[in-house]
């Protein structure tokens, strides 16, 4: 398997993450504390994450899995058997991060709670993803993105005009549970640095689907607790049909608004005073849009992005694919070749964040990153850092405490 060369330019480099969560925030959230340079040992149960389990086109593996647990070692390990509590023991002796997603209560029963591992590792980064948070009526309730959508008010607010609530598909408040998570450890290790303490923290799902709508949170004294909370410009702003697909056009500003009218052979709207702010434009979407969208059929999406370049703020709507050897995508290096001995050679999304200017991330992308780890894929030699003897790592995999 192809492994990355760690550039000493990325800013986690030396620190050590064990990895107890399963599905996507958690995982993915350690992922992220990879792709920074961290060590990342990613703890499965003999059954293995559920992720391994989901549908996926893939014949072998799940995609889902794979890009979501990049970056990391595999270790397979039977937290309930005492001696495979041993070997967790010995990784957090020598951890500077665990994360993990178990519901309250569990981490206790498992004996993998704060208290327990902090008096093994005071300097222990303990970081725990849960559905609801430690306390409260649904603390012990199973959390799911869509789940969370659905109680938060997103689906409400992404449903159209007299439909039905809609979901967010591609797990939103996953993916920003996980940033979260990658956040907060970040703030921890630094505060670790000025006191040379560990700590607890807490990342809910809950509190990720709060914190993506803080904008629409804001309930003024006074007001009606129902009211229109979006921040939707509305009027031209949106995604429209063209001769051949579909563009998506922003042209919020004095200064947008009059270069796409420009483009649009549309001039006389250009300084009208019925359409001269954002706000009257919303108002006269009735107008404009039909007025736009005839201009518009002219020519095809990418044909107006292209004629559009910066004047005016767009996209051709584009399926996902199309970013695996899209310029920009290439010319920032976010793809990466991977190696997986069940998929086989693919690309997938590597560095995200550029550290140390553009000399130091050449230097990053010359070597291979590393691919999503097989079940117990680095179980030898990970026992074997730990100081395990062959034997007795022979006898660990005999018994199946180590898989």
């Amino acid at each position: 398997m192809m492994e990355i060369e760690t550039s000493a330019q990325l800013p986690l480099v030396g620190v050590k993450v064990l990895d107890l969560s399963a599905y996507i925030a958690g995982p993915y959230g350690c992922a992220l504390l990879g792709d920074m340079g961290a060590d990342v040992i990613k703890v499965e149960p003999p059954e293995g994450d559920n992720l391994r389990k989901y549908p996926s086109t893939l014949p072998a593996e799940s995609r889902a899995f794979l890009g979501i647990n990049r970056n990391k070692r595999g270790l397979c390990l039977n937290l309930k058997d005492e001696a495979g509590y041993e070997v967790l023991v010995r990784l957090v002796r020598e951890a500077d991060v665990l994360v993990h997603n178990f519901r309250p209560g569990v981490p206790e029963r498992l004996r993998i709670d704060f208290a327990t591992l902090a008096a093994i590792n005071p300097r222990l980064i303990y970081c725990a993803m849960t559905g609801y948070g430690a306390a409260g009526p649904m603390a012990r309730h199973a959390g799911y993105d869509q789940v969370l959508q659905s109680m938060t008010g997103m689906c409400a607010a992404q449903a159209k005009p007299d439909g039905p609530p809609e979901v967010l598909y591609g797990s939103v408040v996953d993916y920003y549970g996980a940033a979260l998570i990658s956040n907060s450890v970040s703030a921890a290790l630094y505060q670790r640095e000025k006191t040379g303490r560990g700590q607890a923290i807490e990342v809910s799902l809950l509190g990720s689907a709060l914190a993506m709508q803080s904008a629409r949170l804001v309930w003024a004294e006074g007001e009606p607790r129902r009211i229109e909370r979006d921040m939707r410009s509305g009027g031209i702003t949106g995604i429209h049909p063209t001769r051949e697909g579909h563009l998506y056009i922003s042209a919020n500003t004095p200064h947008f608004w009059r270069a796409l009218c420009d483009h649009l052979d549309l001039q006389d709207l250009a300084d009208h005073p019925d359409y001269d702010t954002v706000k009257k434009r919303a108002a006269q979407a009735a107008v404009l849009i039909p007025l736009v969208r005839e201009a518009l059929a002219r020519a095809s999406a990418r044909e107006w992005a292209e004629r559009f370049g910066q004047s005016v703020p767009c996209a051709e709507v584009r399926p996902v694919e199309d970013m695996f050897d899209h310029p920009q995508v290439e010319a920032m290096g976010f793809m990466r070749p991977y190696h997986s001995e069940k998929a086989g050679n693919y690309l997938g999304l590597a560095q995200w964040a550029q550290f140390g200017g553009a000399a130091a991330q050449d230097e990053a992308s010359a070597g291979a990153v590393r691919a999503a780890p097989g079940l117990g894929e680095h179980s030898r030699t990970i026992l074997s850092a730990l100081g395990y003897t062959t034997s007795e790592i022979d006898q660990l995999l005999h018994t199946s405490v180590v898989q």
